[in-house]
């Protein structure tokens, strides 16, 4: 379809046009192939660009030679015509034509170069536009959450009152001042997700759904588990265990306690021969904060969780300020009332 528009155009149009685009995407191509590495197939491509460019302009430069060149005269108008005997028939007077103005090429050109430049700003204008209010501000759209919409929620979630799901979870989560608060305002989400789990070792009588955001150095994890434990007896569990890194504090209010844990890594041969499967190891220190769901804290915690593959965690003070972003805009979706 744009093929058979673009035949549409006239040639001192359709022709530049198609210099500029095939002229900019080969160069583009290009860099991306040998400025940022990306191998010698998008290098390859865009030299079939630039090639395809430079034959259009050979095109174009033949077609203006050819229009400065005088036409030859024919035949017809080098044999000597014979004058016709004089009658004294009236002789009508000519009627003179208007000279018809043959198209400028170069003002065709330029408007066709013109009209491209025009759309190109549009284009990158709209991307520059706030799409819901948070571009405006210079932060980074999120990316979407990603979720089990298809699977059945577990009926742990319609027995327990006021339980939220992944979906719920991760649209709380998942915000554009999220890479801030863990101090990285660069960045940007790179996959967010929500699942609607239920706490091990409960037969799937207890729900905990969770939700995962992840950027280029962090992952948070948020997740809520409906179970009787309240914070001041995990705080109790703790001091049999490595509970040195253990702190305990109020955040909105609520009883709420810092812990440290080893991540756990698991590795899986998927018959790629790259790697053989194996038993659990210790994976990258996290850092969580589990906060009650009350301020009377009678059972059931939002547990937030920060790790990194390098072992770097952000101060305490990021997850607090996270926590207290995050949890008071947690609500239940039109699943969770189902």
């Amino acid at each position: 379809m744009l093929g058979f528009l673009v035949r549409l155009l006239p040639f001192w149009i359709r022709e530049p046009l198609i210099i500029l685009v095939g002229t900019v995407f080969g160069v583009r191509i290009l860099f991306m192939a040998l400025v940022d590495g990306e191998g010698w197939v998008p290098a390859v491509i865009g030299a079939v660009f630039l090639l395809g460019a430079a034959l259009r302009v050979r095109v174009v430069v033949h077609a203006l030679r050819a229009r400065r060149r005088p036409a030859p005269a024919t035949e017809a108008e080098l044999v000597p015509v014979t004058p016709a005997p004089v009658t004294s028939a009236p002789v009508t007077p000519a009627v003179r034509r208007p000279v018809e103005k043959k198209p400028n090429a170069f003002a065709q050109a330029s408007f066709a170069i013109g009209l491209f430049a025009v759309i190109g700003g549009a284009l990158w204008i709209e991307g520059k536009l706030p799409e819901d209010g948070t571009a405006a501000t210079g932060a980074s759209r999120p990316a979407a959450c990603r979720l089990d919409e298809d699977e059945e929620l577990p009926s742990a979630y319609r027995s327990t009152p006021g339980a939220v799901t992944g979906a719920d979870l991760c649209r709380a989560l998942n915000r554009t001042e999220l890479p801030e608060l863990l101090g990285t305002p660069a960045e940007r989400s790179v996959y967010a997700s929500g699942t609607d789990n239920t706490a091990p070792l409960t037969d799937r009588k207890v729900a905990q759904p969770e939700a995962r955001v992840e950027f280029e150095t962090y992952t948070v994890e948020l997740s809520a588990t409906y179970n009787k434990l309240t914070v001041a007896q995990y705080a109790k569990l703790t001091t049999y265990g490595d509970g040195r890194d253990a702190r305990k504090l109020t955040v909105l209010g609520r009883p709420a306690l810092l812990t440290s844990d080893h991540m756990m890594k698991i590795q899986f041969d998927l018959g790629s021969g790259e790697g053989a499967s194996g038993p659990v190891e210790q994976g990258p220190l996290a850092r969580t904060l589990t906060v009650a769901f009350d301020g009377k804290d009678r059972g059931g915690s939002y547990d937030l969780t920060v790790w990194s593959e390098s072992g770097l965690l952000p101060d305490d003070s990021a997850l607090v300020d996270i926590a207290e972003a995050v949890l008071p805009r947690i609500t239940r979706g039109a699943r969770g009332q189902d």
